[in-house]
């Protein structure tokens, strides 16, 4: 498998600060993490967090599945032999694919407000992406016990055909979330930059909560 050091497309060259500055002016973007264990619902508030905020919602997976198939990809066969062996994607790959997605969204839209999907993952992830692109506002993180998050996915898989919709998968990535993701919330939360909403209670709760701490960072609907 080809290292990092091979693939020219990711050899960006080291800036002294990130590519934008915290804010909604020119040269600038506002970035809120996503994060929760699967099946905390982060796409049903996401969605809402679209319509009433104006946020434009990047999933970091869907960004990878939709690179890997794009004909011409510079980096579609790299991701595809990482997920066949089985390996995590590089972050490098992850990180210039959400910058590419933001800037384009920046051009085309004018939109400069960002939900990022489940990504970071990882501490490294987190601290790379903050370096490189923008440091991000807050963290939103669905705080949700394994045992709600089993049920739900597991009726989901009764209809979603999802391959990892079973009981020994969600066990392995709700484990995945504790240990990799976990400190993360606490890094964010430890420097204030973090919402905490109780996942447990049905949507329009859980966006009630959403909508209250948005308020007390600051960030208002549009409408």
């Amino acid at each position: 498998m080809s290292s990092i050091k091979d693939n020219p497309a990711l050899q960006a060259p080291k800036r002294e600060k990130p590519l934008f500055a915290p804010g909604v002016a020119d040269g600038q973007a506002i970035v809120i993490f996503v994060l929760g264990g699967p099946g905390a619902g982060k796409g049903t508030q996401c969605a809402n967090l679209v319509r009433d905020y104006g946020f434009r919602h990047l999933s970091a997976g869907d960004l990878l599945r939709e690179e890997q198939d794009r004909p011409g990809s510079e980096f579609g066969d790299m991701i595809k032999t990482y997920i066949k062996e089985g390996q995590i994607v590089p972050m490098e790959v992850t990180i210039q694919l959400l910058e590419n997605a933001m800037k384009d969204t920046i051009d085309t839209k004018g939109v400069r407000k960002f939900l990022i999907d489940g990504f970071p993952r990882k501490m490294d992830q987190a601290l790379a992406f903050e370096e490189k692109v923008v440091p991000s506002k807050f963290t939103l993180f669905f705080d949700c016990p394994e045992e709600t998050m089993r049920e739900r996915l597991l009726n989901r898989g009764k209809t979603s055909g999802r391959a990892d919709d079973n009981e020994e998968s969600i066990k392995k990535r709700f484990r995945t979330f504790v240990d990799t993701s976990m400190p993360v919330v606490d890094m964010f939360e430890k420097e204030g930059r973090c919402v905490k909403v109780d996942a447990r209670k049905g949507p329009e709760e859980v966006y009630e909560q959403v909508r209250s701490g948005f308020e007390s960072k600051g960030v208002m609907p549009e409408k």
